[in-house]
Parts: structure tokens; C-alpha cells; sequence
């Protein structure tokens, strides 16, 4: 399967409500989405509006632990949904019910290590390439524990942001290169550096620049991953 690298609307709080109309009017039949921040109400009110849209298919979606059966059941039913993926238990609960989609989803390296007897319970890894690279720059020991993790397992899917040149804090004032806006399309050259097993078959843009701006960063990604299949 030829991988996929998919604009998203990201849900970030306050901004995706305006993704969701921008493609709209760019006419566009395919996103990824992440539920990460939408409570129940919320995201009916998301269902809604894709309704409304052009979009016809939504092939990955990020989940969070609240996500019943019968909305993966509609979103897999009306949008065709091939992949999920969410956090690790030791996050977030991974509900019981969501077994009916087990070799659907897939496990995200986060903060927390990758758990081998985890992942063997689902369909495989999320390969987010930004905590990747955050690793590899501030913590070898996790990050070597991951690369081994991955390299034995199905990488089914995989999270694109961008790796600013210096570390800076987040919201819990831990220092990190990732971030989730892009400045310049130099924030994705860290990608070379990695297999395109890595990528899996569907690359969401974890970006919260506008759909315009992701179509473009696309773009870019695209001649860079073809630059390294040509090698």
C-alpha cells in the first residue's frame, strides 16, 4: 500500500471548528482526525459539521478514552475508518469495549516507554516522529528502548509534527524540540533520519496550522520521503 500523509483537523481547544469549515470550502473527501480534546458533546457537535462537508473519508483518527463503541462503529461505517491509534493504559483507561476493533489499533510511543506485552495485545505501533526525535535528543535510554520495540512490530500508522532547532517548554514547563505549529519547512528535515517502516501507511499531520498550510507542508514531505525512496 502506497503510504498516506493526511491533513488533520487536530481538535486543538479553540481552532478546530475552523478546520473543519476550511475543508470544507477546500473541498476536501479526506482528513485525519484527532478526538484528543473533544468531550461526548463536543464531538457530536464535530459529527455534525463533517456531515455538512465534502469529506467522504477519514481513514486514521486519533482516540481518547471516552470514545464509545458506537461512535468507532459510525465513523468506521460512514468515513471508512482503516486505523485508530491512542495513548498507553498507563495514560489513559483503554476501555474493554473497543476490543471489537483490537487489530485496528494501534499503540503511540509517548512519554511513557513502549510496553512490548501492550502493543502484542493490539495491531501494532503509532510511530509519533517528533517524541521520536524528542528521545533520541534528550533521553537515549527511551529512546533506544523504543527503536528496538518498533523494529519488531507492525508500524501501522504515524504522527507527523514538527522539531524546532532548540528545545523549548511546554505546558508543564518540561523542555521539548517537538511542537505542533510549523514555522518553516526545515522543522521536518529530523525525518531523513528515519526508515519509512517508521511512517506505516497512514502519516497524520499533528500540526495546528490551517488545512492551507498543512496541504502545503504535505507537499514538502512528500518530495522528501520520494527523495529517500530513491536511495
Amino acid at each position: 500500500m502506497i503510504m498516506q500523509i493526511l491533513p488533520t483537523i487536530t481538535t486543538t481547544p479553540g481552532a478546530w471548528r475552523d478546520r473543519v469549515k476550511e475543508a470544507g470550502k477546500l473541498k476536501l473527501k479526506e482528513v485525519a482526525i484527532f478526538l484528543t480534546c473533544l468531550n461526548r458533546t463536543e464531538r457530536k457537535e464535530l459529527y455534525r459539521l463533517l456531515e455538512k462537508t465534502s469529506i467522504k473519508s477519514i481513514p486514521f483518527i486519533h482516540l481518547r478514552d471516552d470514545v464509545t463503541m458506537g461512535e468507532m462503529d459510525y465513523l468506521v461505517k460512514n468515513y471508512q475508518t482503516k486505523v485508530f491509534n491512542t495513548h498507553t493504559v498507563r495514560e489513559y483507561p483503554i476501555p474493554a469495549e473497543w476490543g471489537k476493533y483490537r487489530n485496528f489499533i494501534y499503540i503511540e510511543n509517548t512519554y511513557q516507554p513502549l510496553d512490548e506485552d501492550e502493543i502484542k495485545k493490539f495491531a501494532g505501533v503509532c510511530v509519533d516522529l517528533s517524541h521520536l526525535e524528542n528521545d533520541r535528543l534528550l533521553n537515549q535510554e527511551k529512546y533506544q528502548h523504543d527503536v528496538k520495540i518498533i523494529e519488531k512490530h507492525k508500524v501501522g500508522c504515524s504522527h507527523i509534527s514538527v522539531v524546532k532547532d532548540a528545545p523549548i517548554k511546554d505546558e508543564n514547563n518540561y523542555l521539548r524540540y517537538t511542537a505542533h505549529f510549523l514555522e518553516k519547512v526545515k522543522e521536518f528535515d529530523y525525518l531523513k533520519k528515519y526508515p519509512l517502516k517508521y511512517f506505516g501507511d497512514f502519516s497524520a499531520l499533528e500540526l495546528e496550522n490551517t488545512i492551507k498550510e498543512q496541504l502545503k507542508a504535505k507537499e514538502h514531505i512528500s518530495a522528501l520521503l520520494k527523495e529517500k525512496r530513491g536511495k
